[in-house]
Protein backbone atom coordinates (compact mmCIF):
# COMPACT_ATOMS: atom_id res chain seq x y z
CA UNK A 1 0.00 0.00 0.00
CA UNK A 2 1.53 3.43 -0.89
CA UNK A 3 1.40 6.48 1.06
CA UNK A 4 -1.45 7.75 -0.74
CA UNK A 5 -3.48 4.69 0.51
CA UNK A 6 -2.87 4.39 4.09
CA UNK A 7 -3.20 8.49 4.28
CA UNK A 8 -6.45 8.24 2.54
CA UNK A 9 -7.36 4.51 5.34
CA UNK A 10 -5.69 6.39 8.38
CA UNK A 11 -8.12 9.14 7.64
CA UNK A 12 -11.32 8.13 6.79
CA UNK A 13 -10.74 5.91 10.33
CA UNK A 14 -10.35 8.69 12.27
CA UNK A 15 -12.89 10.70 10.40
CA UNK A 16 -15.15 8.06 11.93
CA UNK A 17 -14.15 8.33 15.62
CA UNK A 18 -14.25 11.91 14.91
CA UNK A 19 -17.83 11.69 13.70
CA UNK A 20 -18.90 9.40 16.54
CA UNK A 21 -17.55 12.31 18.83
CA UNK A 22 -19.59 14.51 17.36
CA UNK A 23 -22.48 12.87 17.70
CA UNK A 24 -21.91 13.47 21.20
CA UNK A 25 -21.18 16.79 21.46
CA UNK A 26 -23.39 18.20 19.44
CA UNK A 27 -25.73 19.73 21.72
CA UNK A 28 -24.73 23.39 21.36
CA UNK A 29 -22.12 26.38 21.79
CA UNK A 30 -21.71 29.03 19.31
CA UNK A 31 -20.05 28.84 15.98
CA UNK A 32 -16.67 31.59 16.45
CA UNK A 33 -19.01 33.94 18.46
CA UNK A 34 -21.97 34.03 17.10
CA UNK A 35 -25.66 33.11 17.79
CA UNK A 36 -27.02 29.37 16.14
CA UNK A 37 -30.15 29.14 17.06
CA UNK A 38 -31.90 25.19 15.86
CA UNK A 39 -33.10 25.27 12.29
CA UNK A 40 -35.63 22.77 11.43
CA UNK A 41 -35.42 20.38 8.42
CA UNK A 42 -38.37 22.05 5.88
CA UNK A 43 -40.03 18.65 5.28
CA UNK A 44 -40.05 18.37 9.42
CA UNK A 45 -41.39 21.95 9.68
CA UNK A 46 -43.72 21.74 7.55
CA UNK A 47 -45.61 18.55 8.78
CA UNK A 48 -44.15 18.11 12.14
CA UNK A 49 -43.67 14.59 11.67
CA UNK A 50 -40.97 13.02 13.79
CA UNK A 51 -38.11 11.69 11.77
CA UNK A 52 -35.71 9.56 12.27
CA UNK A 53 -32.03 12.03 13.36
CA UNK A 54 -29.29 10.88 11.37
CA UNK A 55 -25.73 10.69 12.38
CA UNK A 56 -23.96 14.25 12.56
CA UNK A 57 -20.59 15.10 10.81
CA UNK A 58 -17.92 17.89 11.59
CA UNK A 59 -17.63 21.17 10.52
CA UNK A 60 -15.65 24.08 10.76
CA UNK A 61 -15.78 27.79 9.84
CA UNK A 62 -12.78 30.35 9.41
CA UNK A 63 -13.39 33.97 9.93
CA UNK A 64 -12.08 37.23 11.13
CA UNK A 65 -11.32 37.86 14.31
CA UNK A 66 -10.15 41.77 14.08
CA UNK A 67 -13.15 42.87 12.20
CA UNK A 68 -17.24 43.97 13.90
CA UNK A 69 -18.89 41.30 14.07
CA UNK A 70 -16.28 38.42 13.17
CA UNK A 71 -15.53 35.45 15.20
CA UNK A 72 -12.71 34.96 18.94
CA UNK A 73 -11.39 31.74 16.15
CA UNK A 74 -12.17 28.55 14.32
CA UNK A 75 -16.12 28.22 14.24
CA UNK A 76 -16.76 24.55 15.17
CA UNK A 77 -20.10 22.59 14.48
CA UNK A 78 -22.27 19.56 12.98
CA UNK A 79 -23.74 19.19 10.05
CA UNK A 80 -27.01 16.95 8.88
CA UNK A 81 -25.64 14.65 6.09
CA UNK A 82 -29.42 14.44 4.45
CA UNK A 83 -30.84 17.26 5.52
CA UNK A 84 -28.37 20.01 5.79
CA UNK A 85 -29.49 21.84 8.85
CA UNK A 86 -25.71 23.21 10.64
CA UNK A 87 -25.50 23.39 14.56
CA UNK A 88 -23.11 25.07 16.55
CA UNK A 89 -20.52 23.41 19.09
CA UNK A 90 -18.47 25.65 19.71
CA UNK A 91 -14.99 27.58 18.68
CA UNK A 92 -11.09 26.65 18.58
CA UNK A 93 -9.92 30.15 20.64
CA UNK A 94 -6.56 31.38 20.06
CA UNK A 95 -6.62 31.32 16.13
CA UNK A 96 -6.57 34.92 15.46
CA UNK A 97 -8.19 35.76 11.64
CA UNK A 98 -8.25 32.51 10.14
CA UNK A 99 -10.15 32.69 6.98
CA UNK A 100 -8.68 29.88 4.84
CA UNK A 101 -8.94 26.41 6.66
CA UNK A 102 -7.24 23.16 5.06
CA UNK A 103 -7.34 19.12 6.68
CA UNK A 104 -4.18 17.37 6.51
CA UNK A 105 -4.65 14.20 4.66
CA UNK A 106 -4.91 11.75 7.44
CA UNK A 107 -7.49 14.09 9.01
CA UNK A 108 -5.95 14.68 12.55
CA UNK A 109 -4.18 18.09 11.63
CA UNK A 110 -6.09 21.36 10.72
CA UNK A 111 -4.18 24.29 9.20
CA UNK A 112 -5.92 28.19 8.92
CA UNK A 113 -3.79 31.20 7.75
CA UNK A 114 -3.36 34.05 9.95
CA UNK A 115 -4.65 36.46 7.52
CA UNK A 116 -2.84 39.93 8.99
CA UNK A 117 -0.01 41.81 7.95
CA UNK A 118 2.62 40.08 9.80
CA UNK A 119 0.91 36.99 8.55
CA UNK A 120 1.40 33.35 10.35
CA UNK A 121 0.25 29.86 9.57
CA UNK A 122 -1.34 27.48 12.43
CA UNK A 123 -1.83 24.10 12.88
CA UNK A 124 -4.70 22.31 15.47
CA UNK A 125 -4.55 18.97 16.25
CA UNK A 126 -8.22 17.54 16.31
CA UNK A 127 -9.76 14.66 18.94
CA UNK A 128 -12.19 13.00 18.70
CA UNK A 129 -13.69 14.39 22.10
CA UNK A 130 -13.73 18.22 20.83
CA UNK A 131 -11.09 19.02 22.81
CA UNK A 132 -8.85 20.34 19.91
CA UNK A 133 -5.02 21.66 20.49
CA UNK A 134 -3.74 25.00 18.95
CA UNK A 135 -0.05 23.18 17.93
CA UNK A 136 1.00 26.67 17.81
CA UNK A 137 2.07 28.93 14.31
CA UNK A 138 4.71 30.17 12.38
CA UNK A 139 5.65 33.20 10.11
CA UNK A 140 4.26 32.87 6.85
CA UNK A 141 7.14 35.32 5.39
CA UNK A 142 4.71 37.41 3.49
CA UNK A 143 1.61 39.88 4.33
CA UNK A 144 -2.13 38.71 4.28
CA UNK A 145 -2.13 35.04 3.80
CA UNK A 146 -5.29 34.24 2.26
CA UNK A 147 -4.93 30.35 1.32
CA UNK A 148 -2.92 27.12 2.44
CA UNK A 149 -2.76 23.80 1.60
CA UNK A 150 -1.00 20.48 2.69
CA UNK A 151 0.66 18.65 -0.04
CA UNK A 152 -0.72 15.04 -0.75
CA UNK A 153 2.28 13.32 1.12
CA UNK A 154 1.32 15.06 4.21
CA UNK A 155 4.60 16.68 4.82
CA UNK A 156 4.69 20.07 3.33
CA UNK A 157 2.36 22.92 3.99
CA UNK A 158 1.98 25.76 0.98
CA UNK A 159 0.46 29.51 1.36
CA UNK A 160 0.03 31.84 -0.53
CA UNK A 161 0.18 35.24 0.78
CA UNK A 162 -2.04 38.01 -1.02
CA UNK A 163 -0.50 41.27 0.00
CA UNK A 164 3.19 40.36 -0.19
CA UNK A 165 2.08 38.23 -3.34
CA UNK A 166 4.69 35.65 -2.18
CA UNK A 167 3.88 31.89 -1.51
CA UNK A 168 5.70 29.71 1.01
CA UNK A 169 6.70 26.14 2.41
CA UNK A 170 6.35 24.87 5.93
CA UNK A 171 7.02 20.97 6.96
CA UNK A 172 5.11 18.79 8.66
CA UNK A 173 6.08 16.79 11.54
CA UNK A 174 3.61 13.76 11.99
CA UNK A 175 5.75 13.22 15.26
CA UNK A 176 4.21 15.93 16.69
CA UNK A 177 0.49 15.48 15.39
CA UNK A 178 1.33 17.26 12.23
CA UNK A 179 3.12 20.44 13.82
CA UNK A 180 4.77 22.98 11.46
CA UNK A 181 8.58 23.60 11.30
CA UNK A 182 10.45 26.51 10.17
CA UNK A 183 9.59 27.81 6.54
CA UNK A 184 12.43 26.08 4.10
CA UNK A 185 10.90 28.54 1.00
CA UNK A 186 9.42 31.55 0.73
CA UNK A 187 9.53 32.77 -3.15
CA UNK A 188 8.40 36.49 -4.06
CA UNK A 189 6.27 36.63 -7.67
CA UNK A 190 8.32 39.75 -9.25
CA UNK A 191 7.46 39.01 -12.95
CA UNK A 192 5.99 39.50 -15.50
CA UNK A 193 4.94 42.77 -14.28
CA UNK A 194 1.56 43.99 -12.12
CA UNK A 195 -1.72 43.93 -14.56
CA UNK A 196 -4.10 46.93 -15.26
CA UNK A 197 -4.90 48.61 -11.67
CA UNK A 198 -2.75 46.97 -9.88
CA UNK A 199 0.84 47.98 -7.81
CA UNK A 200 2.26 44.45 -7.17
CA UNK A 201 1.59 40.79 -7.50
CA UNK A 202 -0.84 39.36 -5.29
CA UNK A 203 -0.70 35.51 -4.78
CA UNK A 204 -4.80 34.53 -3.86
CA UNK A 205 -3.47 30.40 -4.05
CA UNK A 206 -1.42 27.64 -4.02
CA UNK A 207 -2.73 23.57 -5.00
CA UNK A 208 -0.54 21.10 -5.28
CA UNK A 209 -1.72 20.08 -9.45
CA UNK A 210 -3.72 16.51 -9.59
CA UNK A 211 -0.52 14.58 -11.26
CA UNK A 212 1.23 15.20 -7.80
CA UNK A 213 4.55 16.72 -8.95
CA UNK A 214 3.58 19.88 -9.34
CA UNK A 215 2.23 23.09 -7.32
CA UNK A 216 0.33 26.10 -9.43
CA UNK A 217 -0.06 29.51 -7.58
CA UNK A 218 -2.41 31.43 -8.71
CA UNK A 219 -1.77 35.70 -9.05
CA UNK A 220 -4.25 37.95 -9.58
CA UNK A 221 -2.21 41.17 -9.44
CA UNK A 222 0.13 39.28 -12.15
CA UNK A 223 -2.68 37.66 -14.36
CA UNK A 224 -0.27 34.72 -13.99
CA UNK A 225 -0.64 30.73 -12.81
CA UNK A 226 3.04 29.60 -11.66
CA UNK A 227 4.18 25.70 -12.10
CA UNK A 228 6.54 25.03 -9.48
CA UNK A 229 8.35 21.92 -8.69
CA UNK A 230 8.32 21.10 -4.86
CA UNK A 231 11.55 18.86 -3.69
CA UNK A 232 9.97 16.45 -1.16
CA UNK A 233 13.53 16.48 0.22
CA UNK A 234 14.24 20.25 0.97
CA UNK A 235 11.05 21.52 0.95
CA UNK A 236 12.30 23.68 -2.38
CA UNK A 237 10.21 25.21 -4.94
CA UNK A 238 11.85 25.77 -8.27
CA UNK A 239 9.82 27.65 -10.99
CA UNK A 240 9.26 25.39 -14.19
CA UNK A 241 6.70 27.82 -16.17
CA UNK A 242 3.93 30.15 -15.78
CA UNK A 243 0.61 30.95 -17.66
CA UNK A 244 -0.39 34.41 -18.58
CA UNK A 245 -4.28 35.38 -18.52
CA UNK A 246 -5.03 38.51 -20.50
CA UNK A 247 -4.36 41.75 -18.74
CA UNK A 248 -6.96 42.91 -16.28
CA UNK A 249 -8.29 39.41 -15.76
CA UNK A 250 -7.68 38.79 -12.03
CA UNK A 251 -7.25 34.97 -11.79
CA UNK A 252 -8.55 34.33 -8.04
CA UNK A 253 -8.95 30.69 -7.68
CA UNK A 254 -8.65 26.86 -10.11
CA UNK A 255 -10.20 23.48 -9.55
CA UNK A 256 -9.11 20.79 -11.51
CA UNK A 257 -11.65 18.71 -13.01
CA UNK A 258 -11.35 14.60 -11.88
CA UNK A 259 -9.69 13.49 -15.07
CA UNK A 260 -6.66 15.69 -14.11
CA UNK A 261 -6.30 17.71 -17.63
CA UNK A 262 -8.70 20.06 -17.28
CA UNK A 263 -8.25 22.78 -15.14
CA UNK A 264 -11.39 25.96 -14.31
CA UNK A 265 -10.22 29.69 -13.42
CA UNK A 266 -12.11 32.36 -11.97
CA UNK A 267 -11.18 35.58 -12.64
CA UNK A 268 -12.10 38.12 -9.70
CA UNK A 269 -11.34 41.24 -11.85
CA UNK A 270 -12.76 40.94 -15.13
CA UNK A 271 -15.84 38.94 -14.24
CA UNK A 272 -14.95 35.68 -16.60
CA UNK A 273 -14.35 31.81 -16.35
CA UNK A 274 -11.53 30.31 -18.40
CA UNK A 275 -11.15 26.95 -19.32
CA UNK A 276 -7.39 25.84 -19.18
CA UNK A 277 -5.76 22.92 -20.22
CA UNK A 278 -3.32 20.74 -18.49
CA UNK A 279 -0.43 18.78 -18.85
CA UNK A 280 0.20 16.41 -15.92
CA UNK A 281 3.94 15.60 -17.49
CA UNK A 282 5.38 18.60 -17.37
CA UNK A 283 2.59 20.78 -15.35
CA UNK A 284 2.29 23.30 -18.10
CA UNK A 285 -1.14 25.25 -17.40
CA UNK A 286 -2.65 26.50 -21.19
CA UNK A 287 -5.56 29.18 -20.98
CA UNK A 288 -8.63 29.04 -22.96
CA UNK A 289 -10.79 32.00 -24.35
CA UNK A 290 -13.01 34.07 -20.95
CA UNK A 291 -16.50 33.21 -21.06
CA UNK A 292 -19.23 34.40 -19.32
CA UNK A 293 -20.29 33.63 -15.51
CA UNK A 294 -24.19 34.62 -16.29
CA UNK A 295 -24.49 37.30 -13.82
CA UNK A 296 -24.85 40.37 -17.20
CA UNK A 297 -23.54 43.30 -16.81
CA UNK A 298 -20.96 45.06 -14.15
CA UNK A 299 -18.71 42.86 -12.12
CA UNK A 300 -19.81 40.08 -9.93
CA UNK A 301 -16.49 38.90 -8.50
CA UNK A 302 -15.88 35.34 -9.28
CA UNK A 303 -14.67 33.49 -6.28
CA UNK A 304 -14.19 30.34 -6.80
CA UNK A 305 -15.34 27.08 -8.97
CA UNK A 306 -16.46 23.83 -7.76
CA UNK A 307 -16.95 20.50 -9.99
CA UNK A 308 -18.92 17.48 -8.97
CA UNK A 309 -16.98 14.35 -8.50
CA UNK A 310 -17.83 12.79 -11.67
CA UNK A 311 -16.74 15.79 -13.77
CA UNK A 312 -20.38 16.40 -15.19
CA UNK A 313 -21.28 19.92 -13.64
CA UNK A 314 -19.04 22.45 -12.35
CA UNK A 315 -20.45 26.05 -10.30
CA UNK A 316 -18.83 29.52 -9.67
CA UNK A 317 -19.48 31.49 -6.65
CA UNK A 318 -20.44 35.52 -7.67
CA UNK A 319 -19.86 37.41 -4.60
CA UNK A 320 -21.11 40.80 -6.52
CA UNK A 321 -24.62 38.74 -7.93
CA UNK A 322 -24.74 36.79 -4.69
CA UNK A 323 -25.42 33.92 -7.00
CA UNK A 324 -23.93 30.24 -7.81
CA UNK A 325 -23.54 30.18 -11.68
CA UNK A 326 -24.30 26.38 -13.03
CA UNK A 327 -22.16 24.92 -16.17
CA UNK A 328 -22.57 21.78 -17.72
CA UNK A 329 -18.64 20.27 -18.36
CA UNK A 330 -18.68 18.68 -21.70
CA UNK A 331 -16.06 17.21 -24.10
CA UNK A 332 -14.56 15.09 -21.27
CA UNK A 333 -13.68 18.54 -19.39
CA UNK A 334 -12.38 20.62 -22.18
CA UNK A 335 -15.76 22.67 -22.61
CA UNK A 336 -18.08 24.28 -19.78
CA UNK A 337 -21.92 25.43 -21.22
CA UNK A 338 -23.39 28.10 -18.82
CA UNK A 339 -26.79 26.67 -17.62
CA UNK A 340 -28.37 28.85 -15.02
CA UNK A 341 -27.62 30.66 -12.11
CA UNK A 342 -29.43 30.65 -8.78
CA UNK A 343 -29.47 32.70 -5.85
CA UNK A 344 -26.81 31.73 -3.07
CA UNK A 345 -29.01 32.63 -0.11
CA UNK A 346 -26.98 35.28 1.34
CA UNK A 347 -25.05 38.48 0.90
CA UNK A 348 -21.01 37.69 -0.97
CA UNK A 349 -20.39 34.02 -1.33
CA UNK A 350 -16.93 33.94 -0.58
CA UNK A 351 -16.06 30.58 -0.31
CA UNK A 352 -18.23 27.03 -1.77
CA UNK A 353 -17.56 23.35 -0.33
CA UNK A 354 -19.18 20.11 -0.97
CA UNK A 355 -20.08 17.40 1.77
CA UNK A 356 -17.59 14.52 1.26
CA UNK A 357 -19.77 12.35 -0.77
CA UNK A 358 -21.09 15.16 -2.94
CA UNK A 359 -24.96 15.62 -1.83
CA UNK A 360 -24.55 18.89 -0.26
CA UNK A 361 -23.08 22.50 -1.32
CA UNK A 362 -21.89 24.87 1.12
CA UNK A 363 -21.82 28.56 0.67
CA UNK A 364 -20.52 30.65 3.37
CA UNK A 365 -21.07 34.67 3.07
CA UNK A 366 -19.53 37.37 4.04
CA UNK A 367 -21.21 40.45 4.62
CA UNK A 368 -24.70 38.81 5.35
CA UNK A 369 -23.27 36.50 8.36
CA UNK A 370 -24.41 32.88 6.96
CA UNK A 371 -23.97 29.68 5.35
CA UNK A 372 -26.71 28.18 3.25
CA UNK A 373 -26.98 24.63 2.10
CA UNK A 374 -27.64 23.01 -0.66
CA UNK A 375 -28.43 19.49 -1.80
CA UNK A 376 -27.47 18.83 -5.03
CA UNK A 377 -29.82 16.50 -7.69
CA UNK A 378 -28.69 13.60 -10.04
CA UNK A 379 -28.92 16.43 -12.79
CA UNK A 380 -26.42 18.89 -11.21
CA UNK A 381 -29.67 21.43 -10.30
CA UNK A 382 -29.23 23.05 -6.54
CA UNK A 383 -32.13 23.13 -4.19
CA UNK A 384 -31.95 25.29 -1.04
CA UNK A 385 -32.61 23.31 2.53
CA UNK A 386 -33.42 25.32 5.09
CA UNK A 387 -32.75 29.42 6.64
CA UNK A 388 -29.13 30.17 6.63
CA UNK A 389 -27.23 29.27 9.03
CA UNK A 390 -25.94 32.64 11.13
CA UNK A 391 -22.59 32.81 11.98
CA UNK A 392 -19.95 35.52 12.06
CA UNK A 393 -18.15 36.88 8.93
CA UNK A 394 -17.81 33.29 7.64
CA UNK A 395 -15.26 33.12 5.01
CA UNK A 396 -14.39 29.51 4.68
CA UNK A 397 -16.57 26.58 5.56
CA UNK A 398 -14.89 22.88 5.74
CA UNK A 399 -17.40 20.29 6.07
CA UNK A 400 -15.81 16.60 6.84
Amino acid sequence: MDSRARAGTDRRRFLRTVVAGAALTAAGGSLGGAAAPAQAAPEQAASGARTRPHAVRPLFLGTYTSVAGGGTGVGLGTYDPIRGRITATGVIDGVSDPSYLALSPCGRTLYAVNERQQGAVTAVALRADGRHRVLGSRPAGGAGPCHLSVHPGGRWLLSAHYLSGSVAVHPVDPALDGALGERTDLVTHTAPPPGPGQTGPHAHQIVTGPDGRHVLAVDLGNDTVYTYRLDTTTGKLTQISYASLRPGAGPRHLTFHPSGRYAYLANEVDDTAVVCAYDPATGTLTPGAPQSTGTGPGTSYPAQFLVTRDGAFAYLANRGHNSLTRYAVEAAGARLRLLDTVPSGGDFPRHLAFSPDGRLLFAAHQRSGSVTVFAVGAGGGLRRLGDPFPAPVPVCVLPL
